[in-house]
């Protein structure tokens, strides 16, 4: 499954020292997975908008700021 290029919503605060928590829209429904920024000084709240940048299997992402 390719997750790159996905976006997801923050449920659970991402940012430097934290693993944090996105929801991505998948198969037709929506999945939990453990989230990192890409930059480790960002810091994304709860319900901020961002793209999947990296997987790395099973449920972890990297992520940044989707613009747009």
């Amino acid at each position: 499954m390719c997750l790159i290029g996905r976006e997801g919503r923050v449920t659970g605060k991402i940012g430097p020292g934290l693993v944090g928590e996105v929801m991505i829209p998948i198969r037709g429904g929506v999945e939990a997975f453990y989230a990192h920024p890409v930059d480790p000084r960002e810091e994304f709240a709860v319900g901020t908008i961002v793209v999947v940048i990296e997987h790395q299997p099973p449920r972890t992402v990297y992520v940044a700021a989707a613009f747009g």
